[in-house]
């Protein structure tokens, strides 16, 4: 990405916003390529492709904490494990 903003003409600005990236962050970047210290060597990452067993979905994944949804006057809180599923149908609820 570094080396596609230093091509002439190339904006910055719009190769970050291309990848999804800060246009700060790639400048940052590009100041420590020009500073030699930027590894641009990629790394690969072991990636492993299973087969699904079944056709169920996985379990929801659950959040522990406190959450509190103020609007207005009303307040609502929610505490322990709330799956994403929970927490839509509160905040759709609350947003009627």
């Amino acid at each position: 990405m570094v080396e596609e903003t230093l091509q002439p003409g190339a904006s910055v600005a719009v190769i970050a916003r291309q990848h999804g990236v800060n246009a700060n962050q790639v400048f940052y970047w590009r100041k420590l390529y020009r500073e030699g210290r930027l590894d641009a060597a990629p790394e690969l990452v072991p990636v492993q492709i299973t087969e699904v067993v079944n056709g169920e979905p996985a379990p929801a994944k659950l959040y522990r904490g406190v959450i509190v949804v103020e609007l207005g006057r009303a307040r609502i809180r929610v505490e322990g494990s709330v799956d994403a599923e929970s927490l839509r149908i509160i905040l759709e609820r609350v947003g009627r």
